[in-house]
């Protein structure tokens, strides 16, 4: 099946969005940051104090040649140099479904972070799904624009399988959108959306009182 390349479109969205959910003047952490961009953008827009965490030493570089504060690290092996709340926000924007534990990863972020914002491609896009059930092969999309044997991807989630992880480990949803290449997606986002964005924070239970 052959589909347009909108996987910069998307991003370029996603990353807007993930720009617009930040408060000027907070404290971010950006776990897989990439080359920093967004970063750079936060600290010199919005006046934010910013930090990432890279394990790809040339995206390292090219953050140090945007003045973006990075560490050469590995998210998969926790955040121990972090004390609890100490970020209004961390960032998992395209790395999630790339660590081993996605579940420590998060729980990690949720520890260090005030609110955590988390984007990830949809394996439920309909592209998927017909190239599954009339191909019989993994499916390419462009948010998923990797052959089986060359993705750095590890595991394949839907948006409905996020929402319902979240469910059951009690962590609140507090914002959510959808895009499919440069256009938010309002309805049947599970099936229409290429990428799933929330924003979230920890339940906190309520004090009980004698």
């Amino acid at each position: 099946m052959s589909l347009p390349n909108t996987k910069s479109d998307a991003a370029s969205l996603t990353a807007d969005i993930i720009y617009g959910w930040v408060a000027p003047g907070s404290s971010v952490l950006d776990l897989g940051c990439g080359d920093g961009q967004l970063l750079q953008r936060l600290a010199t827009e919005k006046q934010c104090r910013v930090q990432g965490i890279e394990i790809d030493e040339q995206a390292v570089y090219q953050c140090f040649a945007r003045g973006v504060s990075v560490l050469h690290g590995d998210i998969d092996t926790g955040l121990p140099d972090y004390r609890d709340g100490n970020f209004d926000y961390v960032i998992l924007n395209e790395s999630f479904q790339q660590v081993r534990r996605p579940e420590t990863v998060l729980r990690e972020a949720l520890r260090v972070g005030r609110q955590v914002i988390v984007a990830f491609p949809n394996f439920a896009h309909y592209s998927a799904r017909l190239q599954i059930f009339f191909g019989g092969n993994t499916p390419v999309t462009p948010s998923l624009p990797y052959e089986w044997h060359d993705t750095p991807n590890i595991h394949f989630l839907s948006i409905s399988d996020f929402e319902r992880f979240c469910s059951l480990r009690g962590i609140r949803i507090e914002q959510a959108a959808f895009v499919a290449g440069n256009n938010r997606v309002r309805r049947f986002y599970n099936l229409r959306a290429l990428t799933g964005i929330f924003l979230l924070s920890r339940q906190h239970e309520e004090a009980t009182h004698g």
